[in-house]
């Protein structure tokens, strides 16, 4: 149960900002439940409701913010069943479910706080059956090993162990605790050729069973189906000879497998799917690569039945931190995030007085960012013979974040043209150890890391677009970025039509800050954008006053087969809005944002303890009809 209490205020962390009008921004009333809005019956559990209150004071922006990284105390392990108040779900919403991954517990029950990141992994489904324009809420933890250590379910306390690589515990074990690599699952949700997934950026996934959400165990995607691998083309081991780096690596692997538990290899857990060719798209770095100038990728491409169709590996003598990347037709597309080994942050670390992750710290000695093409199949198609080891220097300084869409376009004249489209940052703002506002020692989160002051917003996570062009020979004859249809305030999670990735999009959205908050001006993200990248306009649906935004997902309403259009479906975001304690689950016409009656449905939770709100969180749904669809081809 939530507890109501006083946090302590801050000092004024925020100025006013007054912000440039937004196009086409329709905001709704903020007194006013979302439109057409169905609810969830739940039990009363005694839970205090607030009423709908519009102060915006420091502190209550403050206390605002930590609600939205309350710890999540329970399960929901019987479906509820989702009660019309207003409106309905559309008529032609395609029946699946709609997943939703993210950190469920931060603080246990023995004085440690653990960074946003760290926190166990809670899997949200919502289940929707079109046809009968129903649907149903479940929410479970993934019980991964470090979640059955750490949890007691006969007197469900929690005691905290494993450090984590962005934690530091107060009420554990400090120095010389080893348990640095924390499988939480928590950062994205999967379900391909009939398993569903839930992955972190440090291990394998989890997958669990689908209908009950209950976790079978870990699960092995780079060896699946490894017998169907063609070990004459399919794979391709682009791999210099035995160095220094080579014997530095030998020596480290039994520390950090054996002390440290690492498992050999980090599984990305940012995966992409090439409609295309009905290909699920992985990725891979060793462990020791965390510690080393020098990276290893290996791509996975698997079949609609999860078989390994190839694998590609790539030695990159460059010291890199890879959350996200994006592919075209023909190429893996890494954009470089530098970092370098930090001594003193190392020996703080070991000393349990810092993450583990202060070890690393990041490397703006190039005022360019390098990306790297990477062939995806064979050589004839790198431009000229090109060296993939060479990157395409892109002149301003940037941190990639997340990537929403690549693609590539060949001339008459020989050339190549490959377009990125993301969100990205500056060095002089990301910080490994702040990120969210973390702070170990008050067990809360700072906002105004997140809330920069006038002037310097600029350096927040905005949408970027890179645009490169290589001749017939392979040489780069431009490469320059640009705001994404000139948007510059902060934004991220940029999410297009599946359907249209790795080849040319006309559509993209967002979550995104309209900056008209004088407290938390820049994050939370209150409301969604959409980019028309072929008339350059920007269209926005807004939330109302103390109300926030997660990831956006796109939902097509038909196959690409079926004559689909590229924003024929809907926008799916959960809403939180804090002011109720109130969760909503928003449906966007997907075509109509930016006009009044772009909501034509919402689901909502009766209290924050049931469904509280993250931030943090990737999602994935998963359309019965097109698995179908695909399964039979």
């Amino acid at each position: 149960m939530l507890t109501k209490m006083s946090l302590p205020i801050p000092p004024k962390f925020l100025p006013p900002l007054k912000s440039p009008p937004i196009h086409h921004h329709q905001t709704p009333p903020p007194l006013a439940p979302p439109r057409a809005a169905i609810s969830i019956s739940i039990p009363d559990t005694g839970l205090g409701r607030t009423g709908t209150i519009l102060d915006e004071s420091t502190s209550s922006a403050f206390r605002d913010y930590q609600s939205l990284f309350v710890s999540q105390r329970s399960e929901t392990i019987e479906p509820v069943v989702i009660k019309p108040i207003e409106g309905s779900i559309p008529v032609n919403f395609p029946s699946g479910t709609y997943y939703l991954a993210g950190p469920g517990l931060f603080t246990d029950d023995h004085g440690s706080t653990v960074h946003p990141l760290d926190g166990h992994g809670y899997l949200r489904a919502f289940h929707i059956d079109g046809n009968k324009r129903k649907a149903t809420f479940t929410a479970k933890y993934v019980k991964t090993e470090a979640k059955k250590e750490e949890h007691d379910p006969v007197t469900d306390t929690w005691r905290f162990t494993h450090r984590g690589p962005f934690s530091v515990l107060k009420g554990g074990k400090r120095f010389g605790n080893t348990k640095v690599m924390k499988n939480v699952a928590n950062t994205s949700v999967l379900k391909w050729a009939g398993r569903l997934l839930c992955l972190w950026e440090g291990g394998e996934p989890y997958e669990i069973e689908s209908g009950s959400l209950d976790t079978v165990g870990r699960f092995n995607v780079e060896n699946n189906g490894c017998e169907s691998c063609d070990d004459d083309d399919s794979s391709d081991r682009d791999l210099s000879g035995h160095d220094i780096w080579d014997t530095a690596a030998d020596l480290l692997k039994p520390i950090l497998q054996g002390v440290f538990k690492m498992p050999p290899k980090r599984f990305l857990s940012h995966y992409k799917v090439d409609g295309r060719r009905k290909r699920l798209l992985t990725v891979t770095c060793n462990a020791e690569d965390m510690l080393l100038p020098r990276s290893n990728f290996t791509f996975c491409e698997y079949d609609s039945e999860f078989k390994l169709i190839q694998t590609k590996e790539f030695k990159i003598d460059d010291h890199m931190m890879i959350h996200d990347w994006a592919f075209t037709d023909t190429h893996y597309i890494l954009f470089a995030n530098r970092v370098k080994l930090n001594p003193i942050g190392s020996i703080a670390a070991m000393c349990g007085m810092s993450p583990m992750v202060s070890a690393l710290s990041l490397n703006p000695s190039n005022e360019s960012s390098p990306i790297y093409i990477l062939p995806r199949f064979s050589d004839k198609y790198s431009r000229g013979g090109r060296d993939w080891r060479v990157p395409v220097e892109v002149s301003s300084q940037l941190w990639l974040i997340h990537s929403g869409n690549a693609y590539e376009t060949r001339e008459d004249n020989g050339d190549l043209k490959i377009q990125i489209q993301a969100s990205a940052c500056s060095y002089r703002w990301f910080d490994f150890q702040k990120m969210f506002g973390y702070d170990w020692q008050s067990n809360k989160l700072d906002p105004s890391v997140m809330n920069l002051n006038r002037g310097d917003d600029k350096l927040l996570p905005h949408l970027v677009k890179v645009s490169m062009t290589l001749d017939s020979t392979g040489n780069c004859n431009s490469c320059d970025v640009e705001p994404l249809n000139g948007w510059n305030k902060p934004s991220d999670f940029p999410v297009i039509n599946s359907s249209w990735s790795g080849k040319k999009n006309k559509y993209m959205y967002s979550a995104a800050s309209s900056g008209t908050r004088s407290e938390l001006p820049h994050f939370p993200f209150d409301m969604v954008v959409k980019f028309d990248l072929d008339s350059n306009l920007v269209r926005t649906w807004s939330t109302g006053a103390r109300r926030f935004v997660g990831e956006p997902m796109f939902v097509p309403k038909n196959s690409v087969e079926e004559g689909e259009e590229e924003d024929d479906g809907y926008i799916v975001v959960v809403e939180y809005a804090v002011s109720v304690e109130r969760c909503y689950l928003v449906i966007l016409d997907a075509k109509k944002i930016g006009e009044s009656d772009a909501v034509v449905s919402s689901v909502n939770k009766v209290y924050i303890a049931k469904i509280n709100y993250i931030i943090c969180v990737h999602s994935f749904y998963f359309d019965r009809n097109i698995a179908f669809h695909l399964s039979h081809k």
